[in-house]
């Protein structure tokens, strides 16, 4: 009889189980830690020192954000990611006035555009080897119009933040 629930099913569940929470706070522990380095560093100071010598524009600031986001969705999951960015692009957005909302839901929508960006999307492989017999290179071509709809969501969010904001805002009052 298939799927019987034994003793041995629920011990092999527990076991599965127990070893991925432990991956998961293995890596919120590693993040808390460079976390705390960057803080002590006063990296995202002497980012912000960096870019108020070069001037560039706050919006070219945000598109080097974007782009950093893009590639590092190649290599790294998506909590990790944000884990690590964060206390780092967090302060300096909002020194440069942006809306924590808004930089919120712009990170969001890139770090899972990144996610399925061919050549090594993370997720790209994932989908290849869920569905039987689909060819990464498959995958990869089949997201494309999903990325060209998050390029053109992105800079719309970008150009027009109004268009985050509205509900927030409706929803403070």
């Amino acid at each position: 009889m298939r799927g019987r629930l034994t003793r041995e099913v629920i011990r092999e569940s527990l076991v599965e189980t127990a070893q991925t929470t432990a991956v998961i706070f293995l890596i919120l522990i590693g993040t808390s830690v460079l976390q705390f380095f960057i803080e002590t560093s006063t990296l995202p100071n002497l980012l912000l020192q960096l870019i108020n010598d070069l001037k560039p524009p706050p919006v070219g600031v945000i598109i080097i954000i974007i782009v950093i986001y893009i590639v590092l969705g190649c290599f790294l999951d998506s909590l990790s990611m944000m884990l690590i960015t964060l206390p780092i692009f967090f302060p300096l957005v909002v020194k440069l006035g942006y809306d924590p909302i808004w930089f919120g839901i712009i990170v969001t929508s890139v770090v899972e555009a990144g996610l399925i960006t061919p050549p090594v999307g993370m997720n790209l492989f994932i989908i290849a080897s869920v569905v039987d017999r689909m060819k990464f290179e498959t995958a990869a071509q089949g997201v494309i119009p999903v990325l060209m709809a998050d390029a053109v969501r992105i800079a719309l969010l970008v150009s027009f933040p109004i268009l985050s904001l509205v509900l927030p805002k409706l929803l403070m009052g």
